[in-house]
């Protein structure tokens, strides 16, 4: 399906949180500490997220894994926020290993999680700094009218 653009995610996002994670189990603290950085309220057992939320979650969820699978570790999360939107930019120390859009492997067979980010996002794109690579999608701050 191809290569993601290269772009900077919204130059006046501003740092709210940031996570680093070396491993998988690392996961589940950063969808609890997320929420509750997006929405200032712990995360209930059993209790489901606002659409927002969820979807900047699930994303967060995807792009970390694939940090921590295909990238070389520290991944790092972090949370920035315009006046707007969210942003999630996700990084690792691979630059040879260039983010692609996969779309003709099997369901089971992994590796969807940049669809993902496109299917629940605003945006998504990439660039590098040094020797990190960074994945980025933005979302709405609000849901809009009507959802």
């Amino acid at each position: 399906m191809g290569n993601l653009r290269t772009s900077q995610p919204p130059p006046k996002a501003q740092e709210l949180h940031a996570w680093v994670l070396n491993t998988t189990a690392e996961l589940r603290m950063l969808r609890a500490n997320l929420y509750e950085a997006l929405t200032g309220n712990p995360l209930v057992a059993g209790e489901s997220l606002d659409d927002i939320p969820e979807r900047v979650v699930l994303v967060a969820t995807e792009l970390a894994t694939n940090g921590i699978r295909h990238g070389r570790p520290p991944t790092v999360i972090r949370l920035l926020c315009t006046d707007d939107e969210f942003v999630l930019d996700v990084a690792d120390d691979d630059l040879e290993n260039l983010p692609e859009l996969v779309d003709a492997r099997p369901a089971d067979g992994g590796g969807r999680g940049l669809l993902i980010a496109r299917s629940f996002s605003l945006d998504v794109g990439w660039y590098a700094t040094g020797s990190t690579k960074h994945i980025w999608a933005s979302f709405p701050r609000t849901a809009p009218d009507g959802v």
